[in-house]
C-alpha cells in the first residue's frame, strides 16, 4: 500500500486537516502520480459539508482538478510513462460498458461513474479520496495528457471548470455568428468566457456586479450586461442563442433569463445550488426556448478540451496557496474573495 499524505474532512462541517491514509499498490493499468497542484472546486465545499444531502461518505478527501507528474506506472500501462505531465478530473472509473460508455460519454455513465471522491471503488474495495493529497492512483483510461505549455498550476482547474463549461459550448455549437451569454464571472464564468471566446462567439457577461465589467472585458467577453440595473432584462430580450449558468444559487428569477433568449435559443445550467430552483414554463413555451443541463465531459472531450486550451493558451486566473489556508480559502470562496480559483501547492502539505 502507498501511504499518502493529504487534508480531510474527518466528519460533516469540520474543518479539514492533516489526515494520513493508504492507497493501493498500482494495478497492472494503473500510473500512480505525484500530484503537485489541485484547484478547489465550490462542489468540494458542498461534499465536505453535505449540503446536497448525498450522504457523504467520511472521512473525506476532496479534489478532483488534479495536475502532477507520473511517478509510477503498472506492468500493462502504454499510455503513460515515468516523467509525463499529468492530470485527473471528477471521475476515475465507469462502468466501460454501456452504451453511453462506448460513446465517449463515460460522464453520462448509466450505471454512475465513479467520481474522484466519495465514490464506493468498482471493485468494492473502498472509497474514492481526492486530490488534496501528495498522490493517487489511477487507471490509465482516466488520466489525461497537459499539453507541455501549459504550467500545471493554471492546467489544474481546467480538469473540472474548463471542462464543465467547454462541455456545453461544443455541444451546443457555440462559435462564429453565434451569441452567447454566460451568468456569473467566478470559476466556471471566467473560463466559459475565455472558451467561448476562443470558439469565435460573441460573448456577453450577466452579472449583478458592476465591478465585475472591466474584468469581464480584460478577459475576452465582447459586452457586459449589469442585471441589477432597472430594465436591464427589457432592454435585451430576445438576444441569445446560448446562455450558459453557471451561477450556483436558488434565488435567481429564471424566467427573467429565459426572456433574453432568441427563438429556440437555449440556457444550459453547469452551477449546481443547494437547493432547487423555481421555474415556470410560460417564458420557454412562449418562445420555444429550451432549459438543459450539463455536467463536465468524457475522457475524450477532456483531451480535446487540454489540447484546444494549449493551442489557444487558455489558462484560468489562479491564487496558489498553502494547503494550510484551505479551511480559509473555502471561506473566502463563499465571499466571493478570489480570482478566480485557488490552487493548492501540494508541495506544502
Amino acid at each position: 500500500m502507498l501511504k499518502t499524505k493529504s487534508i480531510a474532512a474527518l466528519k460533516p462541517k469540520a474543518p479539514l486537516e492533516a489526515y494520513s491514509f493508504e492507497r493501493r499498490n498500482p494495478k497492472a493499468k494503473d500510473v500512480v502520480i505525484d500530484i503537485k497542484f489541485c484547484g478547489i472546486c465550490h462542489s468540494d465545499i458542498h461534499m465536505v459539508r453535505d449540503e446536497w444531502g448525498m450522504g457523504s461518505p467520511f472521512p473525506m478527501v476532496p479534489g478532483h482538478e488534479i495536475a502532477g507528474i507520473v511517478s509510477q506506472v503498472g506492468t500493462g500501462v502504454t499510455k503513460y510513462k515515468i516523467g509525463d505531465r499529468v492530470g485527473v478530473g471528477c471521475m476515475v472509473d465507469s462502468c466501460r460498458e454501456c452504451s453511453h460508455c462506448k460513446s465517449d460519454l463515460e460522464n453520462y455513465c448509466v450505471k454512475g461513474n465513479t467520481m474522484t471522491y466519495g465514490s464506493i471503488e468498482k471493485d468494492g474495495s473502498g472509497i474514492t479520496q481526492g486530490g488534496y493529497s501528495d498522490k493517487i492512483v489511477v487507471n490509465e483510461d482516466f488520466v489525461l495528457k497537459i499539453p507541455d505549455n501549459l504550467p500545471l498550476d493554471k492546467a489544474a482547474p481546467l480538469l473540472c471548470a474548463g471542462i464543465t463549461t467547454y462541455s456545453p459550448l461544443r455541444h451546443w455549437k457555440a462559435g462564429p455568428g453565434k451569441k452567447v451569454a454566460v451568468m456569473g464571472l467566478g470559476g466556471l464564468g471566467h473560463m466559459a468566457v475565455k472558451i467561448a471566446s476562443a470558439m469565435g462567439a460573441d460573448v456577453t457577461v450577466l452579472s449583478r456586479s458592476e465591478s465585475k465589467r472591466k474584468d469581464a472585458l480584460d478577459l475576452g467577453a465582447n459586452n457586459f450586461i449589469n442585471t441589477s440595473e432597472e430594465n436591464a432584462f427589457e432592454k435585451n430580450a430576445l438576444s441569445f442563442d446560448l446562455i450558459i449558468n453557471t451561477i450556483a444559487v436558488s434565488d435567481l428569477d429564471m424566467s427573467s433569463y429565459f426572456s433574453l433568449l432568441k427563438l429556440d435559443g437555449t440556457l444550459v445550467s453547469v452551477g449546481a445550488p443547494e437547493n432547487a430552483l423555481s421555474i415556470h414554463p410560460f417564458s420557454l413555451i412562449l418562445m420555444r426556448r429550451n432549459y438543459a443541463g450539463s455536467a463536465i465531459g468524457g475522457i475524450k472531450e477532456t483531451q480535446e478540451m487540454l489540447d484546444f486550451c494549449g493551442e489557444h493558451n487558455i489558462t484560468p486566473e489562479i491564487e496558489v496557496i498553502n494547503a494550510k489556508k484551505i479551511n480559509e480559502a473555502f471561506e473566502r470562496i463563499l465571499t466571493s474573495d478570489v480570482r478566480y480559483r485557488f490552487v493548492i501547492d501540494l508541495a506544502t502539505l
